[in-house]
């Protein structure tokens, strides 16, 4: 388990007050979005966030005529999931609409079309007309795509983006580092864990640690990880939620051409378009050419070059994270040793389990009820999810991380010991922002967690494959 040396009981209505005076208008009470039921309308919490802000700005739950208001809106701009051809029918009445969407350009070019064109998925729109200069102004539509205000007109052409409002945060690393200090590390913890929309003391203090690990392939390029837990313990719930460059899959088919780069047009897959891909329940996927994958994904783990049988080659500073569905014992441990068994089979490989950085014990986080939810002060998704991913670049903890760990014992493993410091280097970020901390808050909330992590992949691979043998068996620095 990991050394936690606090448990002292945060006053959270200080710890709220604190939150709004350092941050201002980036702080949001987080009761405000489930009670606006803007989720149950497929909208995720950055983006919901983002649309309480804008329509009904204020301090405290929502009122209700607030949510009133709120449901009037989203009626007009947030489309349902039966509501295309709703749509589309009143384009054709010559209607110009303003729809709450995420908007993808997509670059043709072959033979007989060069071209770019608008993808609207919620509409099931993909071949939108767009102006030449909105890829310029945001060139993150060409990426991953953006959520925003767009507005659509009918032309004999076809429908068109007339203009495109994007959601936008305001990303300031400075003003983040210089905050850390109002805050005690349990009050930052407290803070960090109410942004991703939790409640801290609904968990006890390892249980928060495993939670906030699930932001290191936010903050770290290439963190690969696997957390494997019994369903209801919110594994997706934070990817869903925080950032449009994180992408869920959930449910489908996984082909190479979907995760690498499609050889027919030379478009790159998800791996190189967003940050963070998380592929969510992998035992209920379906993946297509199962051998080509994994070998794709040893090659991008080991690596983080994109290719296929030599074609296209990229690089990429994406993270990838398996969530697996596991059962448990009447202890609420896996039923089965080592627990990777549950995998698909091609997924065992110790090949592909050893590119693997570290794995969240999942199995020890509690099942979420209602009150497992923030319910106070904690900082708007769209700026905490942004802040996250900007820390990737912030090279310091890095480097530190990388002189001051060394794994002891004879023969060290490399990749335990890169490993470990790059999962060391993401707790750094997250929770020390601005570098200050002591030698044992270091080995206690940096390393200590790092080396659990590693230590469950390294469990896996010296049960499984006799070579892994040859090191210790235990992880220490």
């Amino acid at each position: 388990m990991f050394v936690m040396n606090s448990n002292r009981p945060i006053d959270y209505d200080a710890l709220a007050d604190k939150t709004c005076r350092v941050f201002q208008d980036l702080a949001i009470d987080k009761r405000r979005l489930p009670g606006s039921q803007l989720q149950k309308r497929g909208i995720p919490g950055y983006v919901g966030e983002w649309v309480l802000d804008t329509i009904v700005p204020g301090k405290g739950p929502l009122s209700s005529q607030e949510i009133e208001k709120v449901q009037s809106w989203a009626e007009k701009a947030v489309p349902g999931p039966n509501d295309h051809n709703l749509i589309k029918s009143r384009l054709m009445r010559g209607e110009t609409l303003k729809i709450l969407t995420p908007l993808q350009i997509d670059v043709i070019l072959n033979r007989n079309r060069q071209d770019r064109v608008g993808k609207l998925s919620l509409l099931n729109i993909a071949d939108a007309l767009v102006g030449d200069d909105l890829p310029e102004r945001y060139p993150e539509l060409l990426r991953g795509g953006m959520w925003g205000i767009t507005e659509l007109v009918n032309t004999p052409e076809g429908v068109a983006v007339a203009s495109f409002k994007p959601m936008q945060s305001s990303i300031n690393l400075d003003l983040w580092k210089r905050s850390r200090c109002e805050f005690t590390l349990d009050e930052w913890r407290s803070l960090i864990l109410i942004s991703m929309g939790y409640a801290p003391d609904f968990f006890n203090d390892d249980q928060q640690m495993l939670l906030i690990a699930r932001l290191l392939p936010l903050v770290q390029k290439n963190m690969h990880l696997i957390e494997m837990a019994p369903k209801g313990t919110g594994k997706s719930y934070i990817y869903e939620n925080i950032s449009p460059k994180v992408r869920l899959v959930s449910g489908g088919n996984i082909s190479p051409a979907v995760l690498f780069v499609n050889n027919a047009n030379g478009l790159p897959g998800i791996l190189a378009r967003y940050s963070v891909v998380v592929l969510d329940e992998v035992q209920t996927l379906k993946f297509e050419k199962p051998g080509e994958i994994i070998g794709g994904l040893k090659g991008y783990l080991a690596n983080a070059r994109l290719t296929r049988g030599g074609l296209h080659e990229m690089s990429s500073e994406c993270g990838l994270v398996l969530l697996a569905n596991i059962t448990l014992d009447e202890l609420q441990r896996p039923l089965r040793d080592p627990v990777v068994q549950e995998l698909p089979e091609f997924m065992c490989e110790t090949a592909f389990l050893d590119r693997l950085r570290g794995m969240i014990p999942g199995w020890e986080i509690p099942k979420l009820t209602s009150a497992s939810f923030a319910k106070t002060v904690g900082l708007k998704s769209d700026f905490f999810g942004d802040v996250m991913i900007a820390l990737r670049n912030d090279l310091e903890a890095d480097h530190f991380c990388f002189s001051s760990i060394q794994l002891s014992g004879r023969n060290a493993y490399k990749r335990n010991e890169d490993a470990v410091r790059a999962i060391a280097s993401g707790f750094f970020k997250i929770l020390f922002p601005d570098g200050i901390l002591s030698n044992a808050e270091f080995h206690n909330f940096c390393v200590k967690p790092a080396l659990r992590m590693r230590q469950l992949i390294w469990d896996q691979l010296y049960a499984i494959d006799a070579e892994y043998r040859q090191y210790d068996k235990n992880l220490s620095c």
